[in-house]
């Protein structure tokens, strides 16, 4: 049984794999309060459903990229048959995740995107470094991005763990409406980071507060 804020079938807005179809399975709750966070009301809103009933509902778009997300999807038990079942169903699978829990059990068919917090966003603290180590090559890493001092630190990270080698793709995402794309853009010219500057899409293609997309 999960808790489900929201099943949705959209544009993929990050990742390598932005601008695809995409069916998003949303779980409820994160133990994180980011400055910046977005979907503050998958904090508590949702409803309890089984497994096999999230299945089916993911089935019936026929679509064969999936997002698992949240909140924080780790929190939740059922969350790794969840996954496992998409992948038998033979979706590629997403997961989106903050970077503090641990992603020793997600199961090795499932693309790991791992969220690295920084200064900025409160939380820099609660980062549990050996996910670093756990990333296998075709995960991807992110961070989030709100001024200079995130950079600073963002680009630390990136060299001290040799990320560039270790991942598939490094995102540096610009905290929408506070730091400008163009701004973060020239920091990663200046100091030729082997980086992908990365949009919300979804933001710019929809109203940045409209839900479901």
């Amino acid at each position: 049984m999960l808790t489900i804020n929201e099943i949705f079938y959209s544009v993929q807005g990050e990742s390598t794999y932005a601008g695809r179809p995409c069916v998003f399975v949303r779980l409820t709750a994160c133990d994180l309060r980011c400055s910046w966070c977005d979907t503050p009301y998958a904090f508590y809103e949702g409803q309890k459903r089984p497994v096999e009933t999230i299945l089916a509902e993911v089935d019936a778009f026929a679509c064969p990229l999936v997002e698992v997300t949240g909140g924080e999807p780790l929190l939740q038990e059922d969350v790794y048959p969840l996954m496992e079942g998409l992948l038998d169903r033979g979706r590629t699978v997403l997961l989106e995740t903050g970077g503090h829990r641990s992603t020793a059990r997600v199961p090795a068919g499932v693309v790991t995107i791992l969220d690295v917090k920084c200064p900025g966003s409160g939380e820099s603290n609660r980062n549990d470094w050996t996910n670093l180590d756990r990333l296998r090559p075709h995960d991807e890493v992110k961070f989030v991005i709100t001024d200079r001092g995130d950079y600073d630190y963002a680009r630390d990270v990136l060299a001290r763990h040799d990320l560039a080698r270790r991942a598939a793709a490094i995102h540096l995402s610009p905290v929408h409406g506070v730091l400008h794309p163009r701004t973060l853009s020239e920091w990663v010219l200046a100091d030729s980071l082997p980086v992908r500057v990365q949009l919300q899409l979804h933001k710019y293609i929809w109203d940045p507060g409209t839900r479901g997309v």
